[in-house]
């Protein structure tokens, strides 16, 4: 699987206080911090500095390319009630 990451997503996933996982919301792919969603044995990992962005297998099957668009925006929110923490 060759997934490419942005660099916009890289540094943003180094300058995190936690490590990030992309998961399945009701409106696509999102990467949220994985003291929300932790990660799966089967997740996909990619190094970004010392942090791990996590890719769920499931969006690994759909995903050739992980966006800025991707990263969970608490100014937006979300309109799913996969993640009430959100």
């Amino acid at each position: 699987m060759n997934i490419v990451v942005d660099p916009e997503v890289v540094e943003f996933v180094k300058r995190s206080s936690e490590d990030q996982r992309l998961s399945t919301s009701c409106s696509g792919p999102i990467i949220i911090p994985i003291s929300i969603k932790p990660p799966k044995e089967s997740d996909l990992r990619i190094k970004c500095g010392d942090r791990t962005l996590f890719i769920s297998r499931v969006q690994a099957r759909y995903i050739n390319r992980i966006t800025s668009s991707m990263i969970y925006d608490p100014e937006e929110g979300l309109s799913c009630s996969m993640y009430p923490e959100l």
